[in-house]
């Protein structure tokens, strides 16, 4: 086994730090304090291959693999965590269920344009009463004919009211049948589908959650993506990817809370000695990095399995699992370190802490991921 990046991995990462500091770093607390969706630097983004990372070249997109992939979000998540997870949602969510389960001509017509960032994709599963309860979702698509009549809502979704396309989950049978739901593509400016209220969160600012609403919203048949009714097992197959995406959110939120920790202990001095000298503030980095660094090796074994096409289901859900919780723990201790200082909004600690959390709950709870693994352990 080879533990060190590739000369592509290097480069990407490479080219993703650069673009972090260039166009990110200069406006993370602005953007986070006035909650500003910046839509330009996606489409930046857009042009560094960012928005299309895991996409054919021959549609538009780098054609990477997912270790590039986690590389990528990394760097841009220890800068500014919410556009990380911004990237991370429209590259493994929106675009990699139509790219996995489009058909030619849906790929031809819609990944070009979410791969270069010209479209800014959505992906609507959680509603108000159903989180971890998907099945049990209360929006429904009737069939009419050569069409489908969408009503309902989804709420939490990123991109809900800048996004220029949506992936939508909708009940097609009945409540709580794995097979009763269907995935449709919905775009922007499509009568009856609107956006509604923008949450005002904790953290992850920059990155906008609003609501999908859809009154009567007629839709062609040819915006349904697969078979009527697999829109749910689809949904689990996307999510799969999608824990390596907040594995690597909560990578480069762990690794930028740490680096500041372990930067300002080294500045700070008490008693005459910088307090990375004392055994109390040691033990903790010690303890940071180390976590760290098994979240990172489960998080490439997940990237290992999902590029060579082999179930990795259980591994998905242990690495988001133990990077989010990682996440949140070094962003916490790392505040701890600062003292006063980390609780003000002068160190970028404070902002780490905020964002971290999301990074448990977000694409499945801890809870939900445990129910994962523990089902296919006892299998």
């Amino acid at each position: 086994m080879n533990f060190d990046y590739s000369e592509t991995q290097k480069m990407v990462a490479e080219s993703a730090r650069e673009f972090a500091q260039q166009y990110i770093f200069p406006h993370v607390m602005e953007w986070d304090e006035t909650q500003t969706f910046p839509i330009e630097v996606f489409k930046k983004a857009g042009e560094m291959g960012f928005m299309g990372i895991l996409v054919p070249e021959e549609l538009g997109g780098s054609g990477l693999g997912y270790h590039e992939y986690i590389a990528i979000l990394e760097e841009i998540s220890k800068v500014d965590p919410s556009i990380g997870l911004s990237v991370a949602a429209h590259n493994s969510l929106c675009t990699n269920h139509i790219l996995s389960f489009g058909d030619e001509e849906q790929k031809q017509r819609w990944i070009p344009k979410l791969a270069t960032a010209e479209w800014l994709g959505a992906w609507g599963l959680t509603e108000h009463n159903t989180g971890s309860d998907a099945g049990g979702m209360n929006t429904t698509a009737v069939k009419d004919g050569d069409h489908w009549i969408l009503n309902g809502s989804k709420n939490f979704i990123t991109h809900g009211k800048s996004g220029d396309i949506a992936v939508v989950i909708a009940r097609t049978g009945e409540k709580g049948d794995s097979h009763g739901m269907t995935a449709f593509v919905v775009e922007k400016g499509t009568k009856g589908f609107t956006s509604g209220k923008k949450e005002d969160k904790l953290g992850m600012r920059a990155s906008e959650t609003a609501e999908l609403i859809f009154s009567d919203c007629r839709i062609p048949d040819a915006n349904r993506l697969g078979a009527v009714g697999d829109g749910f097992i689809q949904s689990m197959k996307v999510l799969d990817g999608g824990r390596i995406s907040i594995g690597a959110l909560s990578l480069g939120v762990a690794k930028g809370a740490y680096e500041a920790a372990l930067k300002y202990s080294k500045e700070r001095t008490q008693f005459g000695k910088p307090i990375c000298e004392f055994q109390g503030i040691s033990f903790k980095l010690a303890d940071m990095v180390t976590e760290i660094e098994a979240s990172e090796l489960l998080l490439h074994k997940a990237a290992f399995l999902k590029n060579e096409g082999r179930p990795m289901t259980k591994l998905g859900a242990m690495c988001k699992m133990y990077a989010s919780e990682v996440c949140v723990k070094v962003a916490n201790e790392a505040v701890q370190i600062h003292g006063g200082y980390g609780y003000t909004k002068d160190f970028p600690v404070e902002k780490f802490y905020r964002d971290s959390k999301l990074c448990t709950i977000g694409e499945g709870t801890t809870e939900i991921q445990k129910v994962v693994i523990s089902r296919n352990i006892l299998k």
